[in-house]
């Protein structure tokens, strides 16, 4: 049974393995540091959010979110990180976190939930062209 619920703190060690993953998969090698930073925001649960997807109790997916405010609409939900563990892809974890955010969201009064990913991603993007709009933006970024 798949369950969505926001990590615990003896979910700490398994959800650093699924973020380093979610790293990997992009090529980032991330120091430890920066893994104890995310842990403690997502545990404050203020300015960036995380839950679980649970397969029988165990945790197999994770999802990272913030809101912004927008010149154009009310706040937005930006979903930053969505990775499901190898093992328990197709089976409807990342389908559920994308809902749950976008319910979250709406609670909060957000007037949309996006994300990005690499045009290369194929598998993640079946998913995405099913559950929401492909609008055509390009993204640029600037590293600092």
């Amino acid at each position: 049974m798949l369950t969505i619920s926001p990590l615990t703190p003896t979910d700490r060690d398994t959800w650093q393995t699924l973020f380093a993953g979610y790293n990997e998969f992009y090529g980032r090698v991330m120091p430890d540091e920066f893994y104890d930073h995310a842990w403690d925001r997502f545990q404050h649960d203020e300015e960036v959010h995380a839950l679980g997807a649970y397969l029988d109790g165990r945790l197999v997916g994770i999802v990272h979110f913030l809101t912004h405010a927008s010149t154009t609409a009310p706040d937005s939900c930006y979903l930053q990180d969505l990775f499901t563990a190898p093992e328990a892809r197709g089976q409807g974890a990342a389908r559920l976190l994308i809902a749950a955010v976008t319910e979250w969201a709406k609670e909060r009064g957000c007037g949309r939930v996006y994300w990005s990913t690499h045009e290369s991603n194929a598998t993640a993007r079946r998913l995405y062209d099913q559950v929401a709009e492909n609008r055509g933006f390009i993204v640029y970024t600037i590293p600092l």
